[in-house]
């Protein structure tokens, strides 16, 4: 889960705005505790229900599960709605990663609007859960499921939008591709990154909206931000390796490959990566230091200033996780494993450190930047690619800086969150985790991570325990959805 994107040039039937004079326009309104009802016929409710509940029920992990068992219900699903089997395509590397590409066509007048969505979900233990996270359950106001919010539920809307807009006979000013997708929680077959490489033509877009981020901050039901998420940070693994002729335990030796690995994570521990920020991440806080009050709204001015307040830029990080995480480069120690029997030196100590990378920087850049944090020259870095494969040098591949943020669909989201979610402003901000919008960033379509789904901010339960989305939340997606769909598509 979770953004990355470049931005849209300008053109005749559009203006791209840099994103703080956008920032700058965008009204703040007194904060409202309403929400727009949900406007769904029983039918549509009821398509949307029995296609959530059927994709949750698919065991779509990477270890047991079939992604190609999803991608074909999805198939069915359109098959039966109308649509044709020549605008769908359905393949992938194996027979349990099959992705599904619907290609819904329009008039022409513009170039194709992408939308992505992974049907993978990531382990779920049933004796970790009150629920079987396999099972569509419902109670007490929520449904709870493994994907319910990660990100099945959007895959669902997904659905359910261009089934609506089929049955209605609406005709796009342009074709909206839907691809369905394995292997964005993990695994060696990225959808995504395998249609690029494949079968770019199925999916090339003037732009991308990914569900798999973004979306609407809730405190306490008040509607606090209507996010966008217009960059994202990139993703890196690396394996950290000391190797040691080892010997019996009885003879310590100062030259112990898990104190080697020891120190350097500790040198990794209180390292800070530089403060830096970018176009949307100063936008960002540039509007949330007219939000916030007190210390935090007056460290945010001058952590903005020219030279920024170092001071106030360790307050800041120091107090939230997520803003730290958006002002540095992050790297942290996941995995552990040394030695080979408790009465012996161990002969190889080993770590994995994962990164979450600003724009603008590579793959390498951080493997180099890790040497030289660790400073011991028996500890050997090398990056770890998605399928566990180790390599000395480290691509080359980074998230480009971003420049700026999409009018046609900022404009849209504003107007919608206005009816939607009063008062709460549209923010675009930068994804500290990852997406698959890293390979439609790559290929050089602008990616977005639009979401129509609300969410306490203190009820994130994505990848964890008892997953569950609130059903009114659901239902208002779906309505959400369709009508930005028709906004961006209907020439007006």
């Amino acid at each position: 889960m979770a953004g990355s994107r470049t931005y849209l040039r300008g053109q005749t039937w559009r203006r791209a705005i840099p994103a703080a004079v956008l920032f700058g326009s965008l009204a703040v309104t007194a904060p409202m505790h309403a929400q727009a009802p949900t406007q769904l016929d029983a039918g549509t409710r009821q398509l949307a229900h029995d296609i959530f509940q059927q994709l949750i029920e698919i065991n779509t992990t990477d270890s047991v599960g079939n992604v190609t068992t999803a991608a074909k219900a999805m198939q069915q699903r359109l098959l039966d709605a109308g649509f044709s089997s020549s605008d769908m395509f359905l393949g992938g590397p194996n027979d349990r990663k099959e992705n599904l590409v619907l290609r819904y066509h329009g008039s022409g007048k513009k170039k194709p609007i992408l939308f992505i969505g992974h049907l993978d979900v990531v382990e779920a233990k049933r004796s970790d859960w009150t629920t079987d996270p396999f099972q569509f359950v419902e109670k007490d106001g929520f449904y709870y499921g493994r994907g319910t919010q990660d990100m099945k539920e959007s895959d669902a809307i997904l659905v359910t939008t261009l089934i609506r807009l089929k049955k209605a006979g609406y005709v796009p000013d342009r074709d909206l591709i839907l691809a369905l997708t394995a292997d964005e929680e993990g695994g060696k077959s990225n959808g995504v990154d395998w249609l690029i490489k494949n079968h770019r033509d199925l999916i090339d877009a003037e732009y991308v909206l990914n569900p798999d981020g973004g979306g609407t901050d809730l405190d306490h039901g008040k509607p606090v931000s209507v996010d966008i998420d217009a960059t994202e940070k990139l993703y890196g693994d690396y394996q950290l390796t000391v190797t040691n002729p080892g010997g019996h335990s009885s003879l310590p030796l100062p030259d112990n490959a898990i104190y080697h690995l020891a120190d350097a994570l500790n040198n990794l521990q209180h390292y800070s990566f530089p403060f830096e920020l970018n176009a949307v991440t100063r936008a960002y806080f540039l509007k949330l230091s007219t939000l916030e009050q007190g210390q935090k709204a007056a460290d945010l001015k001058v952590m903005l200033a020219t030279p920024p307040d170092t001071a106030a830029i360790a307050r800041l990080s120091t107090g939230s996780a997520e803003w730290n995480s958006m002002m540095h480069t992050t790297c942290v120690a996941t995995r552990l494993q040394a030695g080979h029997a408790n009465n012996a030196l161990p002969q190889l100590a080993q770590a994995i450190v994962n990164c979450r990378i600003l724009p603008g920087y590579t793959l390498e850049d951080i493997r180099q930047q890790l040497i030289h944090i660790f400073n011991d020259p028996k500890v050997t870095v090398r990056y770890m690619d998605d399928a566990g494969n180790t390599y000395d040098v480290a691509p080359n591949r980074k998230q480009l800086p971003p420049a700026a943020v999409n009018y046609e669909v900022l404009s849209s989201m504003e107007k919608l969150s206005a009816t939607f979610w009063p008062g709460a402003p549209v923010i675009p901000t930068m994804a500290t985790g990852a997406s698959d919008g890293v390979y439609t960033m790559a290929a050089g379509m602008p990616t977005y991570a639009v979401s129509g789904i609300a969410l306490e901010t203190n009820d994130v339960r994505a990848h964890g325990q008892d997953e569950r989305l609130p059903v009114e939340a659901y239902y208002r997606g779906v309505d959400f959805y369709f009508q930005l769909v028709k906004m961006l598509t209907s020439g007006k």
